[in-house]
């Protein structure tokens, strides 16, 4: 009896063991496991021994990471005063210093791509905040990728989701952009007016050199305006088109 009862002690003691001891780690998944405190071994994916009270393992997650920063207030270079909110997509790629090196490297990654938000965009003019998203999201990324290295953290991307202005920024960029429209159509007119009057000069020059085609000009014109039988047009007639008549009256006169 005291056999049977040893045995089922023993057996218990053998299954609470394996309870205790048995980590199943999944692919996406690696165990730190530490012995009497000081680090051992990365273990996992699958099934991993580890011996109770000797060794103890911490489960961490090798899956990518969307992080959210919230919405942080930036001051531009040229000191306008937005809100900026970004999420950071980070994976860890060196389980051992993941828990080793920083405590809960989700939060310290948090902080600092915060800081990082910050410092960053306050180096840029507003215009590049507005225009220029994919060079600001390379910067800060590589910025915040520089300090979690060391954290066996990689930082694969960042994207900067909002940049919220004042209403009166709105209303003075909506003025600046008006402006700048209406500095372009007087350019374009401008331009227009260099150019036909190149023509004109160009067409005066080519008139000069034959006083016929300016009389046909001039006939033409008739023309066009006499088109248009709900008007009463007085228009002068030249004297170079009387000149002949008039010289033939003088020759039979004098005859």
């Amino acid at each position: 009896m005291n056999t049977m009862i040893g045995a089922a002690v023993v057996v218990l003691l053998v299954v609470a063991f394996l309870i205790r001891a048995i980590r199943i780690f999944r692919e996406y998944e690696r165990g730190v496991v530490f012995t009497l405190g000081r680090f051992w071994q990365v273990k996992g994916p699958g099934l991993v021994i580890v011996v109770p009270v000797v060794q103890q393992a911490v489960r961490v997650d090798l899956r990518t990471v969307v992080l959210e920063v919230p919405t942080q207030d930036v001051i531009s270079r040229d000191n306008v005063s937005v809100k900026v909110s970004a999420v950071v997509y980070l994976r860890v790629i060196d389980p051992q210093k993941a828990i080793i090196q920083v405590v809960d490297y989700l939060n310290a990654t948090s902080q600092l791509a915060q800081t990082m938000l910050r410092s960053v965009l306050g180096k840029h003019l507003l215009d590049d905040m507005l225009a220029e998203r994919e060079k600001l999201n390379l910067d800060i990324q590589q910025a915040l990728d520089a300090q979690t290295d060391s954290w066996g953290i990689k930082v694969s991307n960042v994207e900067i989701k909002q940049v919220d202005l004042t209403e009166s920024m709105i209303r003075a960029i909506a003025r600046q952009a008006e402006a700048e429209r209406e500095r372009r159509a007087k350019v374009i007119h401008a331009e227009g007016e260099l150019q036909a009057s190149e023509k004109l000069f160009q067409a005066a020059k080519i008139l000069a050199q034959e006083p016929q085609a300016i009389q046909l000009r001039y006939l033409e014109t008739l023309t066009v305006i006499g088109a248009d039988k709900n008007s009463t047009i007085v228009f002068p007639l030249p004297m170079d088109l009387l000149t002949p008549f008039m010289e033939a009256a003088r020759r039979k006169a004098a005859g």
